[in-house]
């Protein structure tokens, strides 16, 4: 009796892992153009970045802030390093999808400064070691960067609430639907990712 009731606690438990992510791919699906627009501005800002060097003050700040960013996990075995990236980009991703309620512009800002330091970095890693490079930076993104685009996309969504009719009740349901994808969909995608690079890291610098 007890093993029958277990199995179908745990079949019960299934159905509703199951049930959410399928509810929040639909989301995505739903909220796909809102995904689309930050990618188009991610990649757009990524290849300026990559095509037209900064000013000096703006290089320096960069180069400073990923040298603060090395000098921080210099130290870190694998699994801090893993532990490090995960935290790392859960708290930019949901403070991507949270604040989007300020009419999505944080999402908008955030996309198009993760998008230019990525063009700079990857400048600055052709510049000193050929095109073939990028590459080996290519597995770093296969995860985190769908699990980023997707918060900022339910972000962007999530601020144009004050645009509709029904505002009170927008809110309700994109703020929802869009916490939804967070647990189900973008938390994973993070874990995955930061495993990855984790491992990557150590294996390749």
């Amino acid at each position: 009796m007890a093993k029958k009731k277990r199995n179908k606690n745990i079949k019960k438990k299934r159905n509703f892992l199951i049930e959410n992510y399928k509810l929040s791919w639909a989301y995505i699906k739903e909220s796909k153009d809102f995904i689309y627009i930050i990618i188009g501005i991610f990649f757009a800002f990524a290849l300026f970045g990559f095509l037209v060097p900064p000013p000096a003050e703006l290089e320096e700040a960069i180069m400073n802030f990923l040298k603060e960013l090395l000098e921080q996990t210099k130290d870190f075995n694998q699994l801090q390093m893993i532990k490090f990236i995960f935290l790392n980009n859960l708290k930019s991703s949901f403070f991507g999808l949270i604040l989007g309620v300020l009419f999505g512009i944080f999402p908008v800002i955030s996309s198009l400064i993760n998008g230019y330091i990525l063009g700079f970095v990857a400048l600055k890693t052709v510049s000193s070691e050929g095109f073939l490079v990028l590459w080996r930076l290519l597995p770093h993104g296969i995860f985190e960067l769908p699990a980023v685009f997707i918060s900022l996309g339910m972000g962007l969504k999530l601020g144009t609430f004050v645009f509709q009719k029904k505002k009170t009740e927008c809110f309700g349901d994109y703020f929802w639907n869009s916490f939804r994808v967070f647990l189900f969909v973008v938390i994973p995608l993070l874990v995955i990712a930061a495993i990855i690079e984790g491992i990557l890291i150590f294996l390749f610098g």
